[in-house]
């Protein structure tokens, strides 16, 4: 099969081949602004090469690439394919990724990265039994969209990675909740319960992170939430993300919302919902108590029409 390349995807290719030891990339600005940041390229080889063993990647493989090569994950795509000498072709990053490839290639898909808006896509391309591998990042899966992918039979792993870290260090199997270490890295908690990255390949060596974790072994974990995100009400830890994914059922689909926190003069903080649903049911609070119980469910409704997000969809959290 032919290489078949993007402008986007052949500038990085001259910018990777280059004398230059460093990449310049574009953190996501999921916990800040996005800014431009400079990605060593022996740290960049040692990522793909993790990735090229847990997947047996090699010159027979064929990569297919539906994101922009801006980001971190389109860039590390990029550098499998010519670390492992596999076949790589890129398209422009939609919402109906694969939809320009031919069904009549003969060829399967041997890793394919995507993130969650794109998974309707992919499971409607027609491809769904011509993909070894696929890999979802960039924000987090909706439950029916897992359960979706699941179903579809496509072997799928969510990534827990950022740009400092030149993408994945680990992959959790879609239907599991714990996280396996890539190929050379471990894993450990500081004092406040978030994940440790430690490393023998990459030049951070070890790098603290704001993601509070449940170690079941130093190559496995399990994601709570973000530390910055934690609501502090009259002593009780509330982590929103862990909320937010036992109520996600309770919402029709393509609902924004999420758990903030505001000011309390008895509580100091108290957890309440934001979303978008117009229409939210007259007893949601109390369906929520159901799911999370009393103290740990919201205190209150907030109707928000213009939920943002990021770049990579990930939801801008608001303090009330």
């Amino acid at each position: 099969m032919e290489t078949i390349l993007t402008p986007e995807a052949k500038k990085f290719i001259e910018e990777w081949n280059s004398p230059t030891p460093y990449v310049t990339a574009r953190t996501s600005g999921s916990t800040g602004t996005p800014k431009e940041i400079r990605l060593l390229k022996t740290d960049m080889r040692a990522s793909a090469k993790a990735t090229i063993k847990f997947f047996g990647l090699h010159s027979r493989s064929w990569l297919h690439l539906p994101l922009s090569p801006d980001y971190i994950a389109g860039k590390m795509q990029i550098v499998r394919a010519l670390e492992s000498g596999a076949t790589l072709t890129v398209e422009d990053a939609t919402n109906r990724p694969l939809s320009g490839l031919s069904l009549n290639t003969g060829r399967r898909i041997s890793l394919l990265p995507v993130v969650p808006s794109q998974v309707c896509g992919v499971l409607s391309s027609g491809f769904t039994d011509r993909i070894d591998n696929m890999i979802i990042g960039g924000a987090p899966l909706a439950p029916a969209d897992e359960q979706r992918i699941i179903d579809s039979g496509i072997p799928s792993f969510a990534t827990y990675g950022m740009t400092e870290t030149c993408s994945h260090v680990a992959l959790r199997r879609l239907g599991s909740e714990c996280f396996s270490a890539l190929p050379r890295f471990r894993f450990s908690a500081d004092p406040r319960g978030c994940l440790v990255i430690n490393s023998e390949t990459m030049s951070f060596g070890q790098l603290v992170t704001n993601d509070i974790v449940e170690l079941d072994s130093p190559q496995a974990f399990r994601w709570r939430g973000r530390f910055d995100n934690v609501i502090n009400s009259g002593g009780l830890k509330i982590s929103p993300e862990e909320i937010e994914k036992k109520i996600a059922h309770l919402f029709p689909d393509g609902t924004n919302f999420y758990i903030a926190s505001r000011r309390s003069e008895r509580w100091g903080e108290e957890a309440v919902l934001v979303t978008d649903l117009r229409e939210p049911a007259d007893n949601l609070i109390n369906l929520i108590e159901t799911e999370v119980g009393h103290l740990r469910a919201p205190k209150a409704l907030i109707f928000d029409p213009d939920i943002q997000r990021t770049s990579s969809k990930k939801i801008i959290r608001r303090k009330f």
